[in-house]
């Protein structure tokens, strides 16, 4: 649906002699970027004009809403968070106090007010939920009718986006003490290019505590990525809480490394309160391992304990009872069901495994499918949409749910073979982006594109998004942040940004000098992403120097 811009498209026209329209942000040399503070936009957005002028923006920044949502406590929180950020070297002091330095020292601003406009009174959070906005920053002047600056949206996701944007827009500057708009006055109109833009998190090689999940959530918020991928339990640890099957979480490491369902409430809460998706993941019949230390039947036997026996219905329960559980946490439609790596070697060493095969006439590639479907039709029933690995699909994809969303990481065309068999497909080349792989450096992060040799425009629009992962066996709480970032926004652009933007010029002139930018702002936020330019990825820098050079 296109945005109602019945204020802003009249302002614009008034403005339209004044603003210089340009087709990149500006990228002077990485190491002037702090002494000219030009603002430097990450992901960058789709349509932008901008100006020449300065603008001041008052500390005492007043929110005023309008539309159905403007009222919405997502948006409400939203600016209270942002100007805080924007604002952090002012904002402890009384909003009282400032009014009356303002007074007596005849201080004038010229941005006193945002206002942000929302359509919708919808605050549902689903695939595809609108998150395009239009942002429009001037100074206010007798022509004005609106705002200084204004945020409109038809939904308070694309509010959300809108601000974000508005807080790179500001910059404080250390000789006036005052936070700055450069290159104003500004008109963006922005959405994103891939309504699916993920992040993975693996909670069952190494425990990351609940604060450490909502520091990951948080910063993803800033580079505009909107479904966490919650890999929750593997084979080595099982730390959730499952009410109707309470002794799976023995198979956490420890009575210390556990999440109780009212964590995992508070984790959706709070990454819905920032536009986020959570997806959770029951990789099966593989990586599971740990099922069994709670509840020994579903191993095929104390030698074979992966995959899950296939044979009871008991196994197939406890999959269901799970899934009942954590449907009363997870409201996003997809739930990851993996299916990866599948090693069925001990199901035909194991007595009652072989006898149930041969009285069913199946091989352990027959019985993997079986699991698998059966998995899926457990998950359908909960109204989830089932997304598996892509083994699923390239060893018995046409009997696939054909709901089915497929997602990669092995084989670099995966997702031309699905999307051409009608599936949708998540782009995740672990060639590329598995964060967990550190060599790779963030410019061929950057130019891997989930749309190569997919040129059909109706197989294009399967290619739902794409995922950067962040496997857990090397990564802990004191190193997570730091391996995320900055490559992963290196990704996020790509999935928000136009092919054409991302593609075009050469990446260290158009967009080195930006993520230098992102990954200083990042560690202003508090976020410990490492610097642009190592050669491996969350080593700290070689030595002095800025760390907008780094």
């Amino acid at each position: 649906m296109a945005l109602n811009l019945p204020l802003l498209n009249t302002l614009l026209i008034l403005l339209s002699l004044s603003i210089t329209i340009t087709t990149s942000l500006p990228s002077p040399s990485p190491v002037t970027i702090h002494q000219d503070s030009p603002p430097y936009l990450w992901p960058l957005p789709a349509k932008f004009t901008s100006g020449e002028e300065t603008l001041s923006v008052d500390p005492a920044l007043s929110l005023t809403v309008a539309g159905n949502g403007g009222g919405s406590p997502i948006v409400r929180a939203a600016f209270d968070r942002y100007m805080g950020m924007i604002f952090k070297h002012a904002y402890n002091r009384a909003s009282s106090l400032l009014t009356r330095i303002r007074f007596l020292s005849m201080v004038e601003y010229d941005i006193t007010s945002l206002k942000i406009i929302v359509h919708s009174d919808s605050e549902e959070l689903q695939l595809g939920v609108d998150e395009s906005y239009t942002l429009m920053v001037s100074k206010k002047n007798e022509l004005s009718i609106v705002a200084a600056a204004t945020i409109e949206a038809n939904t308070v996701y694309g509010a959300l986006r809108g601000l974000e944007t508005f807080s790179q827009l500001c910059a404080f500057d250390y000789l006036t003490k005052s936070v700055q708009i450069y290159k104003a006055p500004w008109f963006i109109q922005d959405k994103p290019r891939f309504q699916y833009r993920g992040l993975l998190i693996d909670t069952s090689r190494h425990f990351l505590p609940v604060d450490v999940i909502k520091q990951i959530i948080e910063s993803m918020s800033f580079a505009k990525l909107n479904v966490l991928h919650w890999h929750i339990v593997d084979e080595q640890s099982f730390p959730f809480e499952t009410p109707t099957y309470p002794n799976l979480w023995k198979g956490a490491y420890s009575r210390w490394e556990r999440y109780t369902v009212e964590d995992a409430s508070e984790i959706v809460r709070f990454a819905k309160m920032r536009g986020i998706n959570v997806m959770a993941e029951l990789d099966v019949p593989g990586h599971a391992e740990s099922w069994g230390t709670g509840y020994p039947d579903l191993w095929p036997s104390p030698s074979c304990r992966e995959p899950l026996d296939v044979t009871k219905n008991f196994t197939f329960d406890v999959i269901s009872g799970i899934l009942a559980d954590m449907r009363k946490i997870f409201p996003f439609e997809f739930f990851h069901l993996g299916g990866d790596e599948v090693n069925t070697d001990c199901w035909k060493n194991t007595t009652h495994v072989k006898e149930w095969l041969h009285g069913r006439n199946f091989t352990s590639k027959d019985a993997d499918k079986y699991f698998v479907l059966r998995a899926q039709q457990i998950a359908i029933s909960k109204n989830w949409t089932p997304v598996n690995w892509e083994e699923t699909f390239s060893s018995f994809g046409k009997d696939l749910d054909p709901r089915t969303v497929v997602q990669n990481w092995l084989v670099s065309d995966i997702c031309q073979k699905a999307v051409a068999k009608g599936f949708r497909c998540i782009f995740s080349n672990q060639g590329y982006w598995y964060l967990d792989h550190l060599d790779v450096p963030w410019d061929e992060v950057y130019n891997t594109e989930p749309l190569n040799g997919i040129h059909d425009p109706s197989q294009q629009k399967l290619v739902i998004g794409g995922e950067v992962c962040m496997w857990g066996e090397t990564a802990d709480t004191s190193v997570v942040l730091q391996t995320i970032w900055p490559r992963a926004a290196a990704a996020a652009e790509r999935m928000w940004s136009t092919r054409e933007a991302v593609s075009k010029g050469n990446i260290t002139l158009t967009a080195l000098p930006r993520l230098h930018y992102f990954r200083c702002l990042l560690n202003n936020r508090g976020v410990p992403a490492a610097p642009v330019d190592n050669w491996y990825a969350r080593r700290p820098p070689s030595g002095p120097g800025s760390c907008y050079a780094q």
